[in-house]
């Protein structure tokens, strides 16, 4: 029965990319043994409930299960998950009921000054071993962009990510014509009926993000898509997921798991819930610089497969926490 003695909070700048931050816990038990979480692009709100409330709920207190513990917060049911998984040693991937090995991968290509040079980015990713690709589209970097792709490449699987920046059906249509594999994210979270007209005009998957099961139920009582786009850092619980991950499958939903910002720690969470069987999609885990991992080895694709780390227990990477705390904006003990 774990027991937390120490409670460790970690704000983070990331040194490379855009600066992001992120925030990592830190739980230690009576034993000494830890277990890590992480919540990207943390909120002050997230930050003042963990120094006020959350750790008089954790340190000092017996709880059975990660379920049992103080709701609410993504980094701390993560840490939770590490250090009870760590304790029984087991792989967290095996623990919430995962039975992949290794997993295909997806990298996502941001808009490029020009066609020309996206071309020659997809096909360094393809020498690389990818055979899945996923473009960023908006509005006016769309058809020309993706029809050059297929040109180049007739039997590459390609998804693109529309990042909710459309509102009409028309051009969307258009790059269903390029034999795409799934367009995600098309319009506005709130849009359900929207995702659900363009899901019954064209022959890709629509794909749609939730955080929660109650948004899921919205989308799957119109058929409102084929795919769910599952980010594990979106939830409160890794239960949650769980949960989000059994409606999708039994609805007949592919799922893809996303979650490639941060330091590694939800990268890691990631690829434990991608191992899960409904999961059938690329898991996409690629976005960041990986000098901006602390863990080790880092969580990344190599030629195009994820491995699971499966013979390690609890997220199955060591922290470097002399990194992190050279990394660390501001920290607190409890």
């Amino acid at each position: 029965m774990p027991r937390v003695r120490e409670l460790e909070v970690f704000r983070l700048v990331l040194p490379y990319g855009r600066r992001a931050e992120t925030l990592l816990v830190k739980l230690t038990d009576h034993g000494g043994m830890t277990g890590w979480g992480e919540a990207t692009a943390p909120e002050a709100k997230t930050w003042s409930r963990l120094e006020e409330s959350l750790a008089a709920q954790l340190v000092g207190v017996d709880w059975e299960h990660p379920d049992t513990v103080a709701r609410g917060d993504s980094a701390v049911d993560m840490a939770c998950w590490d250090l009870w998984t760590r304790m029984r040693g087991v792989p967290l991937a095996e623990a919430i009921g995962g039975t992949r090995t290794s997993l295909m991968a997806t990298v996502r290509l941001a808009p490029d000054p020009s066609v020309e040079s996206l071309v020659a980015r997809v096909n360094q990713q393809v020498c690389a071993g990818y055979g899945h690709v996923t473009l960023d589209v908006r509005p006016g970097w769309d058809v020309e962009p993706v029809r050059a792709v297929r040109q180049a490449y007739p039997a590459l699987t390609l998804a693109v990510d529309c990042g909710t920046a459309y509102t009409d059906l028309g051009q969307l249509v258009a790059l269903d014509s390029y034999g795409l594999e799934v367009i995600e994210r098309p319009f506005a979270t709130s849009d359900v009926y929207a995702h659900a007209s363009l899901q019954d005009q064209v022959t890709a998957s629509v794909a749609v993000e939730a955080g929660s099961s109650a948004e899921l139920d919205d989308y799957l009582t119109v058929r409102a898509a084929r795919v769910l786009l599952l980010r594990p850092a979106a939830f409160a619980s890794l239960s949650e997921v769980r949960r989000a991950h059994d409606r999708a499958a039994a609805a007949g939903w592919d799922i893809q798991c996303t979650g490639g910002q941060g330091a590694g720690l939800a990268r890691a969470a990631t690829v434990a819930v991608a191992s899960l069987p409904g999961c059938t999609l690329p898991c996409d885990v690629t976005q960041p610089p990986r000098q901006n991992q602390i863990v080790t080895p880092i969580v990344d694709a190599n030629a195009g497969v994820i491995a699971v780390p499966l013979t390690q227990s609890g997220l199955g990477h060591d922290i470097d926490e002399t990194r992190v705390r050279r990394l660390s904006k501001e920290s607190f003990r409890v």
